[in-house]
């Protein structure tokens, strides 16, 4: 029983104080860069609008930029937009994918449309909240020469405090893990490259028949051993709302992203998330009060040192919804890791991902088949 007690603590203590180093490691300064050259590619949906809060924060970044707007071309929201502002947006409009996800097809597109002025790529998704910063910080690290490709990080914003925190708090252990830049992954929400690196890893080649087009660059950059960096306070924003079933579904198709393209790297998360689990479970039925004393004296800690990295990176209002799902980190811990692994298997199950719309097979991370529904 000792023995389990000690790798229980032990355990607990590196799952702290991995956050901890997070919030350490947070850049002070958070410099920014304003280069010429700078174009952001945006993939909307044909029922995105236009007069949404994201275009407002975009036209407020401290950094300028070209933006393409990635059509399926049937957006008119996005060709209003286009004929209004000619001299910041260009409109691109790529039909319908037959043979990979229809977010590739888009940006795949859109980056045949690429002028030889721009010098920086930023990709951006429609549904985050980007602070001011956003576009001079993903550049800074690229002007400086300090990256070949730099990331930010979703953080989710849960409506209320039930499934959508639960979600949150899943996601919001993988949002402040301590990341070593050999081994970022980027997310496509947030995420910018120069133009020789896109190039060094053919871009273009790289997403042909993918469907995730973040795993899809990640794993080019890594075979070319491309400098990848993670920009730690762009934590940023997403609105996460919606029953019980779709909040689920989010969580399995992002796991099943991973399978599909790297069941190495599914195979490590889900043991590190399966040893905690089980020690969870040890602890509540077997450790006593010393091992659910230690449990939760880290689930504590943890969720007081997010309180901080929250406060320090976030927009107030969203730092106050995005502190729900701490209230599943400090009662039940343990409920957050059992979801965060049930998810994980079930993922496993099926190489068929339901996105935006359609239903894609996906193997070896290419798309084989795919259909409406």
């Amino acid at each position: 029983m000792s023995i389990f007690l000690a790798i229980w603590f032990l355990l607990q203590a590196i799952s702290l104080l991995g956050v901890i180093n997070y919030w350490r490691h947070l850049p002070a300064d958070r410099q920014e860069e304003a280069p010429d050259g700078a174009v952001m590619i945006l993939s909307v949906r044909d029922d995105w609008e236009a007069d949404s809060e994201l275009v407002t924060r975009l036209r407020a970044q401290s950094a300028p930029f070209r933006l393409l707007l990635a059509t399926s071309g049937g957006c008119a929201a996005a060709e209003a937009l286009a004929a209004a502002e000619p001299d910041w947006v260009q409109i691109v409009r790529a039909g319908v994918a037959s043979d990979e996800g229809q977010k590739v097809h888009k940006l795949r597109a859109a980056l045949k449309t690429l002028r030889d002025s721009d010098r920086y790529l930023i990709f951006v998704d429609a549904d985050i909240e980007p602070p001011v910063r956003l576009v001079g910080r993903l550049l800074f690290p690229l002007v400086r020469g300090k990256a070949d490709i730099v990331t930010g990080y979703r953080l989710l914003l849960p409506a209320g405090h039930g499934m959508p925190a639960l979600v949150g708090a899943v996601e919001m252990q993988l949002a402040t893990l301590p990341r070593a830049a050999s081994a970022t992954m980027p997310w496509g929400g947030a995420m910018a490259m120069t133009r020789a690196a896109a190039e060094r890893i053919d871009i273009d080649a790289a997403l042909a028949g993918r469907l995730s087009d973040d795993m899809a660059i990640g794993l080019a950059g890594w075979r070319t051993k491309l400098r990848m960096r993670p920009v730690r306070d762009l934590l940023v924003a997403s609105l996460l709302d919606g029953g019980p079933g779709p909040l689920w579904g989010f969580g399995v198709r992002q796991y099943r992203h991973i399978i599909t393209n790297s069941p190495r790297m599914w195979a490590v998360a889900t043991g590190a998330v399966a040893l905690q689990s089980g020690f969870w479970l040890w602890a509540l039925g077997w450790g006593g009060w010393p091992a659910i004393a230690i449990g939760y004296g880290a689930a504590w800690g943890r969720a007081m040192v997010r309180r901080g990295i929250l406060g320090a990176v976030l927009e107030p209002a969203q730092a106050a919804r995005a502190r729900r799902s701490l209230w599943w980190d400090m009662v039940t811990p343990f409920a957050v890791c059992w979801a965060h692994l049930a998810v994980q298997l079930q993922a496993s199950f099926s190489n068929r991902i339901r996105w935006g719309g359609w239903t894609y097979r996906v193997v070896r991370g290419r798309v084989v088949e795919m259909g409406r529904g």
